[in-house]
């Protein structure tokens, strides 16, 4: 028992209501469904790397659907204008780019605590964009010009759902960028110990700001995905519950919101168990409602457990970062 940390607990209890799930729901093994489990959160797993290099850095970015849902309906609409598609999806990648770049520095260099910065700049890139970028409309359908880049939301690799092959592949390269890369290395330095960082060399604001610009360049990826496997993108995702379910798959998995703790395994295995959760959930028609009060409670009793694990200390307590 010493040796179970709150990764292994929830990658335990995922493996407990999987099989009892099996064992008391009519086709939850069956292949279909397994599939639709796995791609049902791919974004939610996509959008979770964004936020855990954030967070490994003790920030927390409460922009990224915002982000996600503007810059890429943004584009749509572009191309919508007979902009050229990828004229069009490189001024959406741009624009989510510079709101990130925009949020990094006032975190970074104006010391506005992440909460209240990212929180702001969500409500702005939503009133922004509806107001000017997609005027009158809540539901911007994907153009049917958009060729091969529809097959990352709807096609198949070996059977596979492409959403699925896309959100492993992000988690690779984001798994090799912070365990094999400089820079990687530097978030978890900062994450541990801003104050020390600093005084070891470090270039702590720039990498503050680089952490926000990375997070996002995810969050376009994750809109692509949700618009071309939905074919449209609905703004009002902004005013949903999503971001605080990415909040929950980083938090359940054992990334620690005081920074400097987690990996990629974390982020994997919490999206996992949220999405045999909500699966089975599905199925046995619980209320939309009454499942996002289960998911909230299970985000306060994973907070209170990261609070007892991974103790603030004074340092982060001054920076005020959430």
């Amino acid at each position: 028992m010493r040796h179970l940390n709150q990764e292994k607990i929830v990658l335990l209890l995922t493996a407990l209501l999987f099989v009892v799930f099996s064992l008391t729901l009519n086709n939850f093994l069956a292949g279909n469904n397994i599939l639709s489990l796995m791609r049902s959160v791919a974004v939610l797993g996509i959008l979770g790397l964004g936020m855990l290099i954030v967070v490994l850095g003790r920030g927390i970015d409460l922009s990224l659907v915002a982000v996600m849902a503007i810059s890429v309906a943004w584009s749509m609409q572009l191309i919508h204008e007979s902009l050229p598609v990828y004229a069009a999806l490189t001024i959406g990648l741009l624009f989510a780019l510079g709101i990130a770049l925009c949020t990094g520095i006032l975190v970074a260099y104006a010391e506005i605590p992440p909460l209240f910065a990212t929180l702001a700049m969500a409500t702005f890139v939503y009133g922004f964009g509806r107001a000017h970028l997609i005027v009158g409309t809540d539901v911007v359908y994907m153009p049917k010009t958009m060729g091969w880049i529809v097959s990352l939301g709807q096609g198949k690799l070996l059977g596979v759902p492409m959403p699925i092959i896309v959100a492993a592949g992000m988690a690779l390269v984001v798994f090799l960028f912070l365990r094999f890369t400089k820079i990687g290395n530097f978030v978890y330095a900062i994450g541990d110990n801003l104050a020390a960082s600093r005084i070891s060399g470090i270039a702590v604001r720039p990498m503050l700001v680089l952490q926000y610009v990375l997070s996002g360049g995810i969050a376009f990826v994750a809109g692509i995905i949700t618009a071309t496997s939905v074919e449209a993108m609905n703004t009002r995702i902004v005013n949903s519950n999503m971001i605080y379910d990415v909040i929950l798959v980083v938090v359940l998995g054992g990334v620690g919101l005081s920074g400097g703790r987690g990996n990629v395994r974390n982020v994997i295995v919490g999206t996992l168990l949220i999405g045999v959760l909500m699966n089975g959930m599905t199925i046995m028609d619980v209320q939309y409602t009454v499942q996002n009060v289960i998911k909230s409670l299970i985000l306060l009793l994973a907070i209170v457990v990261d609070s007892i694990v991974n103790p603030r200390d004074e340092q982060t307590g001054q920076q005020g970062d959430i």
